[in-house]
């Protein structure tokens, strides 16, 4: 580890006890620990207000008309007493990093430039409340396909009007799917939304429109001015100002910077549009992150759409062995157009809500791209079908790039050419509010970050971290765990000749693929610079085989199993161990998950507890079913599940968790040195850590508020439980009671050494301890193995010590060793049942079994 400065590289402050570097490819407290930071986004529902989540249609256009909703209560509610059990169910899960969700439309719901306050100042209040719990957290500007009001989330209403569209017409023009309105406005069924059919949207219309106006509508659509400006200018500088109040309030609160709040994602997978697209009568037949499923106009029939006119269309379906192509499908407006009608805004061109004066170059009632000569509204006939391929002739220089030389033409990039300018312009606002703020980087999925400069007002200044996105695409659109998966990063990266030599046979091979495709993105963070890299989303659905998992199948058979859940995403999260060592936000957790709604928006059920799945008491013969959250009042609830925190932490860490074995897992939260390999096997419970120490890891014991600091292992509660935690078949399968933590609080290898002092938990606040988690001696059944050094245990924490050697003495590996005493605990989930291929031929599926 290089020397942890004592100064920021950001403003050259001198650092404090809390501060986290970015350094060494790897966050580092201020003594020179490598941190591993790992936990959820909080949370998947703040996508909507509390009281419209996606699949209502009642109020949805109307309420948006008139303003918009706010979004207080999100992402938890402060008034129930639910925040506390929500965040100690995390904390007790060893989860220390929240990925934060905030979305444009709860900054600026009320129109261009008014901003909702009171939801800032609850936000403050909120991430107080984390902070109590001791995370720490990153600010994620969300959005999904644009807006809540073109079937996704994130940009107020008030955007799509002042881009000369009419939302009331989306789903007849199919410019965007809108869960509440599916099939159709007039006969509505949203429960049968299809899985992941919402993120087709990024093929359709709206969304293709309105990220190239927002990126790139000073190069290809120069007529759409408004209040002076080009529309490109007009919405990012709303959008980073909006972002950039959020960050003041912050910023005033005075107590959460650096302590808490220790950066600012960049948006959430953005979208090209239109740039860089090569024939807009075809769809790009190369595999890429935009989902076929249902109807896939081509850009071309898309326009004709818009603006009302019938087009036959191809319709996909994607299966077990992905898309595949499945006839063709009418789509006719009945001459609905998605472009607003001219009456809305008067003579001058000004709205009479939103207040904006729209120039007279732009006329509504027009696709713009009609306007700019894209395509002919007389003839339907697309004039200049390569007209989003290449930069303009005449386009200005920007940050550093200059116009195409006369007779050339420049082919579009957009990372290079349109999202890195917006991720300057935002980082120079958020920064001017948080100097100190790690800038997590984040361009579209699977795109590798391009190169940045290092110093200035809009540079890394050595606070930043490349925050890519990864899940298992195949699972999470089919919700099915298969027998085969396939190498998607490789399949877009274009390693294989044909996509049939990315697939993978067996689980073993699968689990190998995910952690390779993982160390791809963590190689791509090189391109910045010797920085972190951060898995912003990973996760996998829990309403997996028609949510058999909720007893909506067989009877019932499989209530409450999650074990394929816990097979895949503990192949995802696998994937992040090995030698990767990479740091992590589950998607996600919602307080308001439910088996019918998911988390409440486009059918998406990635929670990683459920309501539906607490159970307060066992039912009797005479009492069919069990209490819930439904069935008791929500003071009575919480107070229930409270006192499962103190009469037993293994309990209340496991009631409405789905898969738990696969999310609460060991691993290394503070390493003297660098992890070199993590491994965890949920089977055995058998975990080993790897250490690569050199002279340089030499700890600034001086740099933070800690006696005597060591490598800390978090050893979570749901796999190394002490029996006496546990039901009473279990208790009786292990060590008794009397055998307790006292008596082995202190190891030793190779040889006995003296005990540190310490009692310091990791896992310490004054409400956790109030809860009774590390007041209690013996709530671990381990057994701990050492190359070198001594270890003892605090909670759910192992400490262990050992030298770092001297200047000029070889690198050193150490290893530590855990697992339960009684073996692994037995619960309905615990059965790892391999595939019939699998049973079939063990033998022929190594490590890296592929096909072709």
């Amino acid at each position: 580890m290089p020397t942890v400065p004592s100064i920021s590289p950001a403003t050259g402050n001198p650092t404090t006890s809390t501060f986290i570097h970015t350094l060494d490819c790897n966050f580092v407290d201020n003594a020179g620990r490598t941190l591993l930071l790992r936990g959820v986004n909080l949370s998947g529902s703040s996508k909507t207000p509390v009281d419209q989540p996606s699949y209502i249609l009642d109020n949805f256009w109307e309420a948006a008309e008139n303003g918009g909703k706010n979004f207080i209560g999100r992402p938890l509610d402060l008034d129930d007493g639910s925040a506390d059990v929500h965040l100690a169910r995390l904390r007790g899960w060893g989860f220390n990093m929240l990925r934060f969700p905030i979305t444009w439309e709860a900054l600026e719901h009320e129109g261009p430039g008014v901003y909702d306050y009171e939801f800032m100042d609850y936000t403050v209040r909120v991430l107080r409340k984390c902070k109590e719990y001791g995370f720490k957290v990153y600010i994620d500007p969300h959005q999904d396909t644009w807006s809540r009001f073109s079937g996704g989330s994130g940009a107020p209403f008030w955007t799509l009007a002042a881009c000369g569209i009419n939302p009331r017409n989306v789903t007849s023009t199919q410019a965007a799917i809108i869960h509440s309105e599916y099939p159709t406005p007039y006969a509505t069924n949203p429960a049968s939304l299809p899985a992941m059919v919402w993120s087709t949207n990024y093929g359709r219309l709206f969304s293709q429109t309105l990220f190239t106006l927002f990126f790139a509508g000073r190069d290809f659509s120069p007529k759409c001015i408004i209040d002076g400006r080009n529309i490109q200018d007009y919405l990012q500088e709303h959008y980073i100002e909006a972002m950039g109040q959020m960050a003041d309030r912050i910023r005033d609160a005075g107590d959460l910077l650096e302590e808490c709040v220790i950066g600012w994602d960049s948006m959430n997978e953005p979208f090209e549009g239109f740039c860089g697209w090569e024939d807009l009568n075809a769809n790009p037949t190369k595999q890429g992150s935009t989902l076929k499923k249902g109807s896939a106009p081509t850009p071309a029939q898309s326009f004709r759409l818009g603006m009302g006119v019938a087009q036959t269309v191809e319709n996909w379906n994607f299966g077990t062995f992905g898309p595949s192509k499945n006839g063709t499908i009418i789509i006719d407006p009945k001459g609905d157009k998605i472009w607003a009608d001219p009456s809305v805004e008067d003579a001058n061109g000004v709205h009479p809500k939103w207040g904006w004066r729209r120039d007279s170059s732009w006329k509504l009632g027009t696709c713009v791209w009609a306007q700019h000569g894209v395509w002919d509204l007389e003839t339907c006939n697309v004039l200049r079908p390569d007209y989003f391929r290449y930069l303009p002739k005449t386009r200005k220089p920007i940050n550093g790039y200059a116009s195409p030389a006369e007779g050339e033409s420049t082919v579009v990039e957009f990372v290079e050419h349109y999202w890195r300018s917006h991720w300057q312009l935002f980082a120079r606002r958020i920064r001017a509010s948080h100097p100190e703020a790690i800038m997590f980087v984040q361009p579209p999925v699977f795109a590798p970050p391009p190169t940045i400069e290092e110093t200035g007002v809009d540079g890394l200044n050595g606070r930043c971290a490349f925050a890519g996105h990864y899940y298992d695409g195949l699972t999470l659109i089919t919700r099915h765990w298969n027998w085969f998966n396939a190498d998607a990063l490789g399949v877009i990266r274009g390693k294989y000749s044909t996509p049939i030599q990315a697939v993978k046979i067996g689980e073993r091979a699968i689990r190998q693929s995910l952690q390779e495709q993982l160390g791809i993105l963590k190689s791509d963070t090189l391109t910045l610079g010797p920085y972190p890299t951060i898995i912003g989303e990973i996760g996998t659905p829990f309403d997996m085989d028609d949510k058999r998992s909720y007893g909506w199948t067989d009877d019932g058979k499989y209530r409450g199993d999650y074990s394929r859940q816990e097979r895949a995403l503990d192949a995802s999260l696998n994937g992040a161990d090995g030698t990767n060592a990479i740091n992590y936000t589950i998607w996600s957790y919602c307080p308001d998950s439910s088996h019918q709604w998911g988390d409440g928006w486009n059918m998406e059920d990635l929670s990683l507890w459920s309501q539906d799945d607490i159970v307060f008491r066992q039912p009797t013969a005479a009492d069919s079913s069990a209490l819930s959250l439904t069935t008791l009042g929500p003071s009575e609830a919480w107070s229930e599940i409270m006192s499962r925190w103190k009469e037993n932490p293994f309990d209340f860490l496991t009631d409405g968790a789905r898969a738990v074995k696969a999310f609460s897992r060991p691993w290394p939260t503070k390493v003297v040195g660098k992890p070199s390999n993590i491994q965890f096997d949920i089977g055995s419970t058998g975990f080993r850590l790897t250490v690569l120490v050199r002279s340089q890891d030499k700890l600034n014991e001086d740099g933070i508020e800690e006696k005597d600091p060591a490598t800390e292992i978090y050893v979570p509660l749901v796999h190394y439980a002490h029996p006496r935690l546990l039901p009473s078949q279990e208790s009786g399968l292990s060590r008794t009671e009397e055998d307790t933590l006292d008596d082995r609080e202190a190891q030793v290898a190779p040889t006995p050494s003296e005990v540190s002092t310490s009692t310091t938990p990791t896992l310490t606040n004054a409400t956790l301890g109030w809860y009774g988690l590390t007041e209690q001696p013996d709530i671990l059944d381990i057994e701990v193995t050492v190359s070198t050094g001594r270890w003892s245990i605090h909670g759910q924490t192992v400490k262990w010590w050992y030298e770092v050697p001297q200047s000029g003495e070889v690198d050193r590996e150490y290893t530590i060793e855990i697992r339960r005493i009684g073996g692994a605990i037995k619960t309905k989930d615990s059965a790892i049942c391999e595939s019939w291929f699998e049973q079939f031929c063990p033998d022929l599926c190594p490590e890296a079994c592929c096909v072709m």
